[in-house]
């Protein structure tokens, strides 16, 4: 699909090489038992997933968005605002909540379903623009370089989840805030007898 790629610093070449870096922290996690392992793949691939995305909205898709079209750009955009969400959620999270491999997963899926578009229908539809590639992808490595050095600026995201301490998916604070007790000193809880109930004589 890709063979008018001639270079690893072609911009779509530079975006592919990203996604098969999430791809397959996402498919360690999946993998992985170990809770302190796992957090660390999840750090970083939030990572990765932020630099990546400030590349594509700062860079690629301004650049290529005429030639794509509004509909399938527009949709792009909202999945990375979804997608940043998450991630601003799961750094917010504190140790041990027990929604963290959740909310991971339900982000991976996002991510995977987002890069499906973009390499099957995103990408495609701008390869005859009349736009330099290469010099685009030099620009891109540029940005990687120093968001990598001096760290991602917060996106409006961010700013959102921080102002919201306890914003969150209203199932995750739900089952955190009414978890039943179905169970007492070991036993489950049996329940109350009715006044119907009989007693033995």
């Amino acid at each position: 699909m890709f063979d008018w790629l001639t270079s690893e610093n072609h911009a779509v070449a530079i975006l592919k090489k990203d996604h098969e870096k999430v791809k397959e922290l996402f498919d360690q996690f999946e993998k992985e038992k170990s809770g302190p392992a796992k957090k660390k793949i999840i750090e970083q691939a939030l990572n990765e997933l932020k630099v990546h995305a400030v590349l594509e909205e700062e860079i690629f898709y301004p650049t290529v968005r005429s030639q794509v079209g509004e509909d399938l750009m527009n949709e792009a955009d909202e999945e990375h605002h979804v997608a940043k969400l998450l991630i601003a959620e799961l750094e917010n999270l504190k140790n041990g909540d027990s929604h963290r491999d959740a909310k991971f997963t339900v982000l991976a899926e996002n991510v995977r379903h987002h890069i499906k578009e973009e390499e099957n229908e995103v990408m495609p539809k701008a390869k005859d623009m009349r736009v330099d590639f290469e010099k685009l992808g030099a620009e891109m490595l540029r940005r990687k370089a120093k968001l990598e050095a001096d760290g991602v600026p917060p996106a409006a995201e961010d700013k959102l989840i921080a102002n919201n301490p306890k914003s969150d998916s209203p199932a995750a604070a739900s089952a955190r805030r009414k978890a039943p007790r179905l169970v007492h000193n070991g036993h489950k809880s049996a329940p109350k007898r009715g006044r119907s109930a009989s007693k033995k004589h």
